[in-house]
């Protein structure tokens, strides 16, 4: 998977963002900074975001802490916040769960791009659990899971890349 470089040398700014980041992007924030972490990566930095303002300044839902917790994650920093066009220029890479998401965002673009377009399984919409039960917020942990590992994987190639290169 090509990346683009980073805006700043030495530096990688990872935005996710979601409809009300209170579900998934979270979940994938989350993920991904423990993703990063283990794999040496770990000043990588992760953000996330929703495109409404419904619950900015709120903790997750508590299904997707519920999820993370059973899963040996610590989901109790996260605080919700809204997406911010201007904020595109701080981030190297963001990555929208869904179709909606990213037409929002303005669309795909050497830095914008659908979460799971680095899915081993596919690409396609991270779903929204919101109104579903709770074993959807076990389904998007899974695809997040395995979808995380495969950005880190391109990450860590991007980083290591740029290491021989200099």
């Amino acid at each position: 998977m090509n990346l683009p470089p980073p805006r700043t040398p030495g530096a990688y700014s990872i935005a996710i963002v979601c409809l009300g980041n209170i579900c998934r992007s979270p979940i994938a924030e989350v993920v991904m900074r423990q993703r990063l972490a283990a794999a040496g990566l770990g000043h990588m930095a992760v953000s996330s975001a929703g495109t409404g303002d419904w619950h900015v300044g709120g903790p997750m839902d508590q299904r997707s802490a519920q999820v993370l917790r059973a899963s040996g994650y610590d989901p109790s920093g996260h605080r919700a916040q809204q997406w911010v066009p201007a904020r595109a220029q701080d981030h190297d890479l963001v990555l929208a769960m869904d179709e909606q998401n990213l037409a929002d965002l303005g669309g795909a673009s050497e830095r914008v791009r659908l979460f799971r377009d680095a899915d081993p399984a596919g690409p396609g919409d991270v779903p929204d659990p919101y109104f579903g039960a709770d074993d959807g917020f076990e389904e998007v942990l899974t695809m997040v899971e395995r979808t995380a590992d495969a950005w880190v994987g391109a990450l860590a190639h991007l980083q290591a890349h740029r290491g021989a290169s200099r």
